[in-house]
């Protein structure tokens, strides 16, 4: 999972201009808040770690666009638009980040 976790953070660090220490840091974690609620829409109840790791590979986007959304909105939160100076802004909904991450279907 660490390598994922640190593809995920050059390509967001290049990509969001990131370079002060704090920053990168406040950026990881939210790289691993994302992989977690990844983890979380999955369901991975009962399967392996190999199973899990090789899996969350198929999320590499979606967890990485999450841990970009969650970063570019920090001390917004919970706003779902913004206006200022005459600029406004509006939020897509963070549940998008979630397209095509689906639970494990169990046939019990």
């Amino acid at each position: 999972m660490g390598t994922m976790i640190d593809e995920i953070l050059e390509e967001l660090t290049i990509e969001l201009e990131v370079t002060e220490d704090s920053d990168i840091a406040l950026l990881t974690s939210k790289i691993k808040g994302a992989i977690r609620e990844v983890k979380l829409a999955r369901k991975y109840k009962g399967k392996t770690d190999t199973y899990i790791e090789e899996d969350i590979q198929s999320y590499y986007s979606n967890i990485k666009n999450l841990a970009a959304y969650d970063f570019c909105l920090v001390g917004g939160e919970f706003q779902t638009s913004h206006s200022e100076n005459g600029i406004s802004r509006s939020f897509a909904d963070r549940n998008d980040c979630f397209d095509g991450v689906l639970p494990i279907a169990e046939i019990n």
